[in-house]
């Protein structure tokens, strides 16, 4: 038997190769490294990654290829800007990480002992949570450029074993931060099952891995087409959990609530774009020929997330748990862009994911900043008022509530209006019905948060504001003038989305 080198192509490769180099390097810091020097060392590797990761993916914007790993991975427009999206977030994640000055007067203001605060203070400045939000966007930055299915599972478990880590590290704290890492871990293990057993599906389908091969299979007819249901429904399964769409979704609310905020900001906004960048892949490159097989059901999919969510939302007393129906919703309305099927619904996915994380990312990084003596308050009647204590960040906060809405002059309303009308010019009409009531209902309980901030007065509770620090204004500053600018004047970076966004096949 003749064995053969792999061949790599290491300059397309080498945002991800810098990546899980700098979480490699932040280990050895984790293992050796004095512990009153960790911080300012992961924090510094872990920013430097994510930069130098971003400089080399735009060195390489205008290189296409399917070879850069021996087939398993696909370099091309959408690839790039899904990619450029994931870094953008995490360097903004990483700040809101990062920020231990607010979390430092919170823990002095604790009542309980000198030993006490101590112990909450060290939960705070886990500093292991660098590397492993390395790992995760290593991860991440596989998972939508991955074109054959092994390589797909490989990049899945990559950025979730991570993120189930990371959403118990404030298990001194608080019990709902363990609750959340099982619930995480265990409904995940149970999707990646269902997963292995879509690609084994498939595998039978096709005799192939990759998604060109299925391709070709699905398109010449030559499989038998109960495999290709089964291989596609189970797949369906397991990356539908990720984003949380109906009936996939019950792990949103309490993971949303129970992990620390700026994790959950992180993994709301970058595993989202992961997520559904891996979904437009296989969607549109494996099954875009058997849609009559998926599409249906996948129609009735969107349509019940997004009123589910924006239902359940509005019934909801924690400024987390709303959030997280509140993304079970926006799920539901990219999944438009999937059932599209289209390069209009393509260039309307990939903007719309980028405005959307970064939307989300600046809205808990307010929620980080409303405490008590016990930490964060997410009883939104204890909201009430917030925009006299603190009118600026309350200010912020509407910006980023209007954009969810899909108010005009924010991004996303142009994200909705682009994604919508992708789904009606391919004939999904039902989608655009649900969509525009789900966002009406929507606008309801966003609306709701701002009268009370707004129009309320403030409760004398021991509620109060923290005043940001850098970090903190940086992450809230930049999603935020992102979040305006683009919609008052999105038409460069469309007509860039046009013009870049498309998949090898």
């Amino acid at each position: 038997m003749q064995f053969f080198a792999p061949i790599l192509h290491y300059a397309q490769l080498a945002p991800m190769l810098i990546v899980l180099a700098g979480a490699l390097i932040g280990v050895l810091i984790e293992a050796f490294a004095p512990r009153d020097s960790r911080h300012s060392s992961q924090l510094f590797i872990a920013l430097f990654s994510l930069v130098a990761a971003l400089v080399a993916l735009l060195r390489m914007r205008n290189q296409t290829s399917i070879d850069a790993a021996m087939g398993s991975v696909s370099f091309d427009g959408a690839g790039i800007l899904l990619q450029a999206s994931v870094l953008i977030i995490a360097i903004l994640s990483v700040f809101l990480i990062a920020d231990q000055e607010n979390f430092t007067a919170l823990a002095a203001s604790v009542p309980g002992s000198d030993e006490e605060r101590q112990a909450l203070q060290t939960d705070l400045r886990v500093t292991e949570v660098y590397p492993l939000t390395l790992f995760a966007v290593a991860g991440m930055l596989l998972f939508p450029v991955s074109s054959d299915l092994i390589t797909l599972f490989v990049a899945l478990e990559m950025l979730s074993l991570p993120l189930y880590l990371m959403a118990g590290l404030s298990r001194r704290r608080r019990l709902m931060s363990q609750e959340a890492a099982l619930k995480y871990f265990l409904l995940g293990a149970f999707s990646s099952a269902f997963f292995l057993l879509g690609i084994a599906y498939l595998y039978g389908y096709s005799g192939s891995l990759t998604f060109l091969g299925i391709q070709e299979s699905v398109t010449g007819g030559a499989g038998n087409d109960v495999f290709l249901l089964l291989g596609i429904a189970f797949i369906s399964v397991g990356l539908l959990f990720k984003v949380g769409a109906v009936p996939f979704h019950a792990w949103s609310p309490d993971v949303y609530q129970g992990a620390p905020t700026a994790i959950t900001g992180f993994m709301a906004a970058a595993t989202k774009v992961a997520a559904f960048g891996a979904i437009l892949r296989i969607f549109y490159v494996s099954f875009a020929n058997a849609e009559w097989q998926w599409k249906p059901a996948l129609i009735l999919i969107a349509i019940i997330t997004m009123v589910f969510g924006s239902v359940v939302a509005s019934t909801q007393r924690d400024i987390k748990r709303t959030l997280a129906y509140s993304s079970i919703a926006h799920a539901g309305f990219l999944l438009s862009g999937v059932i599209a099927l289209s390069k209009p619904g393509l260039d309307a996915s990939v903007f719309y994911l980028f405005v959307y994380g970064v939307a989300t990312l600046g809205a808990f990084g307010i929620v980080t900043l409303v405490c008590d003596s016990a930490g964060e308050v997410g009883d939104l009647n204890r909201w009430s008022g917030l925009g006299k204590r603190s009118p600026i960040i309350a200010s912020a906060f509407a910006l980023f509530l209007l954009s969810f809405a899909g108010i005009p002059l924010t991004s996303g309303f142009i994200g909705k209006f682009s994604i919508f009308s992708a789904a009606y010019e391919s004939g999904s009409t039902a989608i655009l019905i649900a969509g525009v009531l789900s966002s009406a209902i929507a606008a309801f309980f966003y609306i709701r948060i701002i009268v009370l901030m707004f129009f309320k007065d403030p409760v004398e509770d021991g509620t109060s504001v923290l005043i940001p620090s850098a970090l903190t204004t940086i992450t809230i500053s930049i999603s935020a003038v992102i979040t305006l600018i683009l919609g008052i004047y999105p038409a460069p970076l469309i007509d860039f989305i046009n013009a870049n966004a498309f998949f090898l096949r």
